[in-house]
């Protein structure tokens, strides 16, 4: 049975190293899929502090990783100022905010010790709960972040060292064009991976685009803060994605474009 993808078009709005996985798995079910990368990113402005964090990352009793940019940050950070490899280090435990960042995180050499089930910052708090009181947590993250996550943490009585470890970068004005070429002729879903992403998109292409956008596709948000995002731009019809996995996501996308032609399907049928 051909998947309700077949001959959709599905807009990615992140760049194609981070996206592999998800094309192909888009491409199999014969998805026309375009790549519109929305946000890219940087190394900090300035390293003191996040040097200082990992100088003395034995010190912490957890790391908490809300996205695989930041695995990847804090790794490559540390081989830059010659902190030798993790097997040598005594590490912290290690908590992720999902599936997708504790694979990252497993796969630069973390023994990742709890995944949030409810895939967000929120979610991790809410979870750990007792365990955080008296704690000290290093959270490396973008300089975009929501203050929201260390202020929950310290309200639990966790000692929170925030840093900022990568820069979050909309793209620039010569982007414009590209984006509104890659949209001309609509899409059948969109899929948004982070509020960074969503907040891009409306400075790029404004709020009555996005909201336009809905007549025809679905809008897939990556967790609750992006889904919270979509929604507070105006957009109505979300498909929220609670896991991060490529699985997941699709499977989102795919349910909504089911249901969407069952119904359209059952109006034609009553006429």
């Amino acid at each position: 049975m051909a998947s309700p993808l077949a001959g959709k078009t599905v807009v990615v709005t992140r760049d194609a190293g981070q996206s592999a996985r998800i094309v192909e798995e888009l491409a199999a079910r014969q998805a026309n899929v375009k790549l519109l990368p929305l946000i890219s990113f940087a190394p900090p402005e300035k390293f003191e502090e996040f040097d200082a964090a990992l100088r003395r990352l034995e010190n912490f009793d957890w790391i908490i990783f809300t996205s695989a940019n930041a695995v990847q940050a804090l790794e490559g950070r540390r081989q830059e100022i010659g902190l030798g490899e993790l097997a040598a280090v005594k590490l912290p435990r290690v908590a992720a905010v999902g599936p997708a960042t504790a694979d990252a995180a497993e796969s630069t050499g973390y023994s990742v010790d709890f995944v949030a089930t409810e895939h967000s910052g929120a979610g991790i708090v809410k979870e750990l709960g007792e365990d955080l009181k008296g704690k000290s947590v290093f959270l490396p993250r973008s300089d975009k972040a929501n203050p929201d996550l260390p202020q929950a943490l310290r309200k639990r009585g966790a000692m929170v060292t925030d840093v900022v470890a990568y820069k979050t970068l909309a793209p620039g004005e010569t982007d414009r064009a590209r984006v509104k070429e890659s949209l001309k002729d609509g899409a059948d879903g969109i899929l948004f991976f982070s509020p960074s992403a969503v907040r891009n998109f409306l400075e790029l292409l404004g709020a009555d685009r996005l909201k336009a956008l809905q007549g025809r596709a679905v809008m897939v948000a990556i967790g609750p803060t992006t889904a919270g995002a979509l929604s507070a731009a105006g957009v109505q019809r979300v498909a929220w994605a609670a896991d991060t996995t490529p699985k997941a996501v699709i499977e989102a996308l795919e349910g909504h474009l089911s249901r969407t032609r069952r119904r359209t399907t059952a109006g034609a049928n009553q006429e």
